[in-house]
């Protein structure tokens, strides 16, 4: 069974120095993919925009300036309020969002408490999926040679 942890927020969408509109957005983190963040960002259209990117750089970038090329996170203060930047660029377009640190902060708590930084691996069932796939491969076992083929068992068809 796979959790999920979501939170509906408002982002700022930075068009100047002197304005800000408002974006609805939701975070959402599972543990099925448990090295990433979705971002879904609600822009009035009728789709909505959504963005995945690492986990471990949106923790960092709530600390320091954090991340390279499409995606960049780093903390900020505006008129005392602590945010967190982020800086998405795509061929569409760029764009400048700003989130309150408290609940970005808080969300990937949620987060790290369900899966702990290192151990994100465990969740990914690729132990589960090997033995799946080893169990496919003895049950479909070919001959007393195995699934591959000997010299003394040729490939079919040869």
């Amino acid at each position: 069974m796979h959790t999920v942890v979501e939170r509906e927020l408002e982002l700022g969408l930075v068009l100047s120095s002197e304005r800000t509109i408002p974006v609805p957005a939701r975070l959402t983190y599972r543990t099925d993919d448990p090295y990433a963040v979705h971002v879904t960002f609600h822009v009035g259209s009728d789709s909505p925009v959504h963005w995945t990117f690492a986990r471990e750089l949106l923790v960092e970038g709530v600390f320091r300036p954090s991340g390279e090329g499409d995606v960049r996170v780093w903390p900020a203060k505006l008129d005392g309020r602590s945010l967190v930047c982020m800086a998405l660029d795509s061929p569409d377009g760029e764009a400048l969002l700003e989130a309150s640190a408290a609940v970005v902060s808080a969300w990937l708590e949620r987060t790290l408490r369900i899966v702990p930084p290192g151990s994100e691996s465990v969740h990914l069932g690729i132990d589960k999926g090997l033995s799946a796939l080893l169990a496919l491969a003895s049950r479909d076992d070919a001959g007393p040679n195995g699934p591959w083929p000997t010299e003394e068992s040729p490939e079919p068809g040869a």
